[in-house]
């Protein structure tokens, strides 16, 4: 069997996914989405996809790049055509969606009863500025953050005292995201709880020199047993946004309650490879090739 890994930059992640899928007797092709073609001119579309002469089975999504929005659509929509032509895409275009949008995410959070800091989304400046005058009347520490980003990148504490960026400033994009800074009972960290198929399968605390705890910002790692409690939050992330395996960003309060930050669908893991003493690509590709083999038979059978 041949099948996709659909990235831009295989890195080492993708190298250790191409030899997962070595070991299970499988192909895997690194192929960027933005080279694929949308044929439309026949009666029934062809994806065409590099150095595929048919469709793949199944695809593995380790990156989207960035671009236009109207780069991105196209990219994505690849992704939804192959999946409405039979192609089992881990994880799916639409947990993608889900998950890349910080604003979408921390939604379905609520909308799903999983704990998750306050936050608010905007456009007008000065909607976010009153928003920002009554969080400082409370007492809270807001945090910026991009819409779309990550590993850190243009994250940032707001003070009170200092201007609202313009709404075109760069990690601003036109779009406020704001969310309360949750405070730690020690130095600032923060967990990554990795889960693949509806189970935890390896978590992690994260320190990092700073309040921004991401591997990428020169974050420490160390592995830990994750609580019942947090094993259950993860849990109910990854169910609330309906996605195949995940990186869940948790974080303890002061008082000892846990909120979910972010939920990442197409998450790094040589950090968390690092303090773990299984291959967390073979627990991927196993999943990707069990659910695949589940949705043949499902097919079969009806």
């Amino acid at each position: 069997m041949r099948i996709p890994i659909f990235t831009d930059d295989a890195g080492w992640q993708g190298a250790q996914l191409k030899q997962a899928f070595a070991k299970r007797s499988v192909e895997a092709v690194f192929v960027s989405l933005q080279d694929c073609v949308i044929n439309l001119a026949q009666q029934i579309p062809n994806i065409q996809i590099p150095h595929f002469d048919t469709l793949p089975p199944a695809a593995f999504v380790r990156g989207v790049a960035g671009g236009t929005l109207q780069q991105v659509i196209t990219r994505l929509n690849v992704l939804h055509m192959l999946t409405r032509q039979g192609v089992r895409i881990y994880n799916q275009a639409q947990a993608i969606e889900r998950t890349v949008d910080k604003a979408m995410t921390s939604f379905l959070l609520r909308m799903h009863g999983v704990a998750t800091p306050a936050t608010w989304v905007c456009e007008s400046r000065a909607h976010m500025e009153t928003i920002r005058q009554q969080a400082a009347s409370d007492d809270q520490q807001l945090v910026l953050k991009p819409l779309f980003g990550s590993q850190g990148q243009g994250v940032r504490k707001l003070l009170h005292s200092e201007p609202l960026p313009v709404p075109m400033q760069q990690y601003v994009d036109g779009v406020y995201y704001l969310q309360q800074l949750i405070e730690t009972a020690d130095k600032p960290h923060d967990y990554r709880v990795f889960v693949i198929g509806g189970k935890v399968v390896a978590a992690m605390k994260r320190q990092g020199e700073s309040w921004v705890n991401n591997v990428a910002s020169g974050g420490r790692c160390e592995a830990i047993q994750p609580s019942r409690q947090m094993q259950a939050l993860a849990l109910s992330a990854a169910q609330a946004v309906d996605i195949d395996y995940c990186g869940v960003d948790i974080i303890q309060a002061a008082n000892g309650d846990y909120y979910v930050l972010e939920v990442n669908s197409i998450p790094a893991w040589r950090g968390l490879q690092g303090v773990t003493d299984f291959n967390i690509a073979e627990v991927l590709v196993d999943d990707f090739l069990s659910q695949l083999e589940s949705s043949t038979v499902r097919c079969v059978q009806s």
